[in-house]
């Protein structure tokens, strides 16, 4: 036996020793078995849940175990939960005050601080229902403007959105529940999907933000207010056959005909 050791290169007393180790496969097993009903525990909660369980096992020898069986946490995917599935195409507004579109804005002022603005229109007569300037806007400043809009005219059927945080907060998906309003969410990674909004947002940015440069946030709004009102009634629209939006509405508003379709500019 001595001579076989010496020609392997091994110590006798190596191949004499006999390990004194405990068998784990029971704790092995338990431990496994842990880890399948509790996919998302690490090494430290699993020690805990065997201790519980009376097995008297130190922490160390739980993380030797648990990695010997391939039981590391894998890092999860996460995606983000939709208040709202797409179901198809937005149907084709027929009347007004049936389908809006909302969204947002980014620019920043002359200090360079940044500011957004929330944007709604009407996809019908393509008024701008609303254009609500801030520092930060979340989803309650979302409900406060069309809180504000509602005072002067009903609130639509449906509104098409995004997946932005405001539009898919719990806070707006319960007042639109409330209120009988439906949010369409269009798929994600595809805006064309709300083109008429992305097209004004287009316009608001070529026609007002590019061309102005804002000192304060009381000066932004002035604009916008401005503008708003020039957009409305004086600016004349291509996809209505050159009318502003508020002689598209009230020239097919209650004449029982149904108003032409083209495409949006």
């Amino acid at each position: 036996m001595q001579r076989s050791c010496r020609l392997i290169g091994l110590r006798v007393a190596t191949w004499y020793y006999r390990s004194q180790a405990r068998d784990v496969s029971v704790l092995r097993q338990r431990l496994r078995e842990l880890a399948t009903a509790r996919p998302r525990f690490g090494y430290e909660r699993l020690h805990i849940l065997l201790t519980r369980e009376g097995w008297k096992v130190g922490r160390n020898k739980v993380h030797r175990l648990y990695k010997l069986e391939g039981l590391q946490v894998r890092m999860r995917v996460r995606r983000k939960k939709r208040i709202s599935l797409h179901r198809g195409p937005s149907p084709t507004a027929l009347a007004a005050g049936q389908y809006w579109a909302m969204d947002f804005v980014h620019d920043q002022l002359a200090s360079g601080r940044k500011f957004r603005v929330l944007t709604i229109i009407d996809k019908w007569h393509r008024q701008c229902v609303a254009l609500q300037a801030d520092f930060s806007l979340t989803g309650q400043s979302v409900i406060d403007a069309l809180n504000e809009v509602a005072l002067e005219r009903s609130l639509p059927f449906a509104i098409t959105v995004d997946h932005g945080t405001e539009f898919t907060s719990k806070a707006l998906d319960e007042w639109c529940y409330f209120r009988g309003v439906k949010l369409d969410f269009i798929r994600p990674g595809k805006p064309t999907e709300n083109g008429m909004i992305e097209s004004f947002n287009g316009r608001l940015r070529d026609e007002c933000l590019n061309v102005n440069e804002f000192a304060t946030l009381d000066h932004v709004k002035e604009v916008l207010k401005a503008w708003r009102q020039d957009y409305n009634h004086c600016r004349p629209h291509g996809s209505l056959g050159h009318l502003t939006p508020s002689e598209f509405a009230k020239r097919w508003s209650g004449n029982g005909s149904e108003a032409p379709n083209s495409s949006f500019k």
